[in-house]
């Protein structure tokens, strides 16, 4: 049998399911585990960002400057970009279930020794074995949820896996923020401990053993579906989307208080505002993504360069600034959903290297991003210099965003 004939008559064989089984699959409520991945993508999403709003608290608790305090989320950023695709491929083959709970319990392990320590060094060790926890549970977690909803709702269940870290932004992060300026930066390290070991507790119990298994994956094939270049613009694209949005919202808390005036008390509701813009920004991004994904994308982050010039000419009143920070939140995540949704139609579902290089590009961004900004904020320019380095990424990011949309028609 020739490879067409075998191709062909594989396709054959979908059809029945695509015309009856798929169309009441599609219907179907997403099954308990895929809620429970989503819940728990919600309690590792908090971490990343969550030291943005109590920089100051931490700078002084660890003798540090608060540039250097926000190397925090550049060193989590760069565990995640390295842990996502490792893990990827060294649980291609593994129980998932034991690859969660072990993904949660070093989750734990990271947030204690950064609540336990006074000393810098070991916090940034503790942020790193955090973000290898972090790393490892969304290359797993993915699969685990989509391989429980099945083909016909494996989009429906990323959907719920990140809106599960869109709510981290509206909730987990300001109320973190609060907890830490009420109860001492250390508290909202201890709560992610805490919580991270009962979701570890509820894994075992509720996921099955072999759930989610790929015993048919290979590496050499999830290399494969790497070899083409529309793939990498796509990254390099999300890299300095997210460099631009997320390098200024790493020292939000600075900017609003120093060159704003705004009282620090009130920092966790002007990011509580950022996170509701986010949830807009990433419904737009969904719905405009499936008509007009290069035109909404390229419009996205034109507006979010617009409002990092104003935030860097005009942030000095604290009422100019938070609505600044609202729009910033609504244009900036505008590209999230559209990019990744990019990634699965140019290699195809089931991809979990590609997805978790994906996860990989955003966090480049981020720590590119938030490392720039920190020289920028301690150099001459104080707070206006994140914004003004988020304006630089911004204006990048239209290259390969203009390339992709001039081929999208070639390579339909």
């Amino acid at each position: 049998m020739t490879e067409s004939t075998a191709l062909g008559d594989r396709a054959s064989a979908l059809v029945p399911a695509a015309t009856g089984d798929s169309a009441a699959a599609r219907k179907s409520p997403l099954p308990p585990i895929v809620w429970l991945m989503g819940a728990v993508s919600f309690l590792v999403g908090t971490t990343e960002m969550i030291v943005a709003g109590i920089l100051p608290e931490i700078s002084e608790a660890l003798d540090v400057s608060v540039a250097q305090a926000g190397s925090l989320i550049t060193v989590f950023a760069l565990g995640m970009m390295i842990g996502s695709p490792l893990m990827a491929l060294a649980t291609l083959r593994l129980p998932k279930r034991a690859t969660l709970v072990a993904s949660l319990l070093l989750f734990a392990a990271g947030h204690v020794i950064g609540a336990l320590t006074d000393v810098f060094a070991l916090a940034l060790l503790g942020r790193l074995v955090a973000s290898l926890g972090t790393g490892t549970f969304w290359a797993v977690g993915a699969l685990v949820a989509t391989s429980a909803a099945g083909r016909e709702r494996a989009a429906g269940a990323m959907g719920v896996m990140v809106g599960g870290l869109t709510i981290a932004n509206v909730v987990g992060v300001p109320l973190g923020a609060a907890l830490g300026k009420g109860l001492g930066w250390q508290g909202p390290f201890w709560l992610l401990a805490v919580l991270s070991l009962i979701a570890a507790a509820v894994i075992a119990r509720q996921v099955p053993a072999g759930h989610g298994g790929g015993a048919h994956a290979t590496v050499r094939g999830e290399f494969a579906s790497l070899r083409t270049g529309r793939l990498w613009l796509v990254y390099l694209a999300i890299a300095l989307a997210q460099a631009a949005v997320l390098g200024t919202y790493s020292y939000i808390s600075p900017i609003l208080t120093d060159r704003a005036g705004l009282s620090a008390g009130l920092v966790p509701l002007a990011m509580l505002g950022y996170g509701a813009g986010t949830v807009v920004g990433s419904a737009l991004g969904g719905r405009l993504g499936d008509r007009i994904p290069w035109r909404a994308a390229i419009t996205a982050i034109s507006a979010t360069t617009l409002v990092l010039i104003a935030m860097t000419l005009w942030a000095t009143n604290s009422v100019v600034a938070v609505v600044l920070v609202v729009a910033l939140g609504v244009a900036g995540l505008v590209c999230n959903p559209i990019l990744s949704a990019q990634v699965v139609t140019v290699v195809g579902p089931g991809r979990p290297l590609a997805m978790a290089l994906s996860n990989s590009a955003f966090n480049v961004g981020i720590a590119l991003g938030s490392a720039l900004a920190g020289v920028a904020l301690s150099s001459g320019l104080r707070a206006q210099g994140p914004p003004l380095v988020g304006v630089i990424f911004g204006v990048l990011a239209l290259g390969p965003l203009a390339v992709l949309a001039a081929t999208a028609r070639r390579h339909a």
